[in-house]
């Protein structure tokens, strides 16, 4: 059985359909609420090389805080990972981490990737 873990927020669709398709092939994974726990930039900067990817691949754009501390300025990778942190909605949902690798399941079937 695979040993994932699951960064995500549970009332987000997107996480319960993921969780669906993992329990449908009965797969079990650790979940980490992390609008609850929070993410620190080097929890954050582990995920994104996990995952291969820069900030702004895993960036919500459409949230509150993303008007508020991101748009229009021009963030270096570190300084819009330290806005990340302090501001976890604005990291994408969900990201499945197998090992040292990562995917940001959107769509859900990315997860496949680490299977």
């Amino acid at each position: 059985m695979a040993e994932l873990t699951v960064y995500e927020k549970p009332t987000c669709t997107t996480c319960r359909r993921l969780s669906a398709l993992l329990a449908e092939r009965g797969i079990e994974a650790d979940r980490v609420d992390y609008h609850v726990t929070g993410l620190s930039e080097d929890e954050i900067r582990d995920l994104l090389a996990k995952a291969n990817a820069g900030p702004r691949d895993v960036l919500r754009t459409r949230e509150p805080a993303h008007a508020e501390h991101v748009a229009g300025r021009d963030l270096s990778d570190d300084e819009l990972i330290a806005v990340m942190a302090r501001h976890p909605e604005l990291v994408q949902r969900p990201i499945v981490v197998r090992g040292d690798r990562a995917v940001l399941a959107r769509p859900v079937e990315r997860v496949l990737e680490l299977l």
